[in-house]
């Protein structure tokens, strides 16, 4: 029986206060609260089109600025991934994905390296949804990208409303990442590199 794939982790500073739960191997249930709504409606899609179990229970200086929440999510996010993982045993390791979401279409690849970079090519006319600005999409992702140590490249070919660009590119992110962490039963108990090592 393969070792679960769990981590959970609680991150406090004087900005917020996150408590996270992520079972990798999950069926996609979550449970979140970060008191910024259409976010919270993102990380549901998140965990529901990765197959991701996550709970994320948050609080902090939202009536400041929704900057911060976002920005410590993605650190949580990243660092939950980079422990349930461990040393990255059997995984496909890279992931790819096109998504669309009506008139929006996004790219999303990603390699689980332990190497951080990351590109954001995404450019759209209407930033707000209600409250909230879709530039801090762009924060989240890099600060996952800096914390769980990978390679993450997305682009949105398309789109307009952003509401849909928004949806497509945490869908999208969900399903490679998904298809990175998945076993691959061919490579067995190995770490797919040739150096030998992910984890550092």
């Amino acid at each position: 029986m393969a070792e679960a794939r769990i981590a959970s982790l609680t991150r406090n500073t004087k900005e917020t206060q996150i408590q996270m739960e992520l079972n990798v191997d999950g069926t996609g249930v979550s449970e979140i609260d970060t008191g910024i709504p259409f976010f919270d409606h993102m990380l549901t899609l998140f965990a529901k089109h990765g197959l991701f179990d996550l709970k994320i229970k948050a609080t902090g200086d939202i009536d400041v600025d929704y900057h911060h929440m976002v920005e410590d999510t993605g650190i949580v996010l990243g660092q939950c991934l980079k422990q349930a993982l461990g040393e990255k045993r059997g995984i496909r390791r890279y992931g790819f994905f096109l998504l669309p979401m009506d008139e929006s279409l996004a790219r999303v690849a990603l390699d689980l390296s332990n190497r951080q970079a990351f590109v954001y090519k995404v450019d759209f006319k209407f930033p707000m949804v209600r409250d909230f600005s879709i530039v801090l999409i762009k924060e989240f992702f890099q600060a996952f990208a800096n914390d769980a140590c990978c390679n993450l490249h997305i682009n949105l070919e398309y789109g307009e409303e952003p509401h849909h660009i928004a949806e497509a590119i945490f869908k999208c992110f969900a399903r490679a990442l998904d298809m990175a962490t998945t076993i691959d039963p061919r490579v067995g108990d190995a770490v797919p590199t040739t150096k030998g090592t992910l984890s550092n």
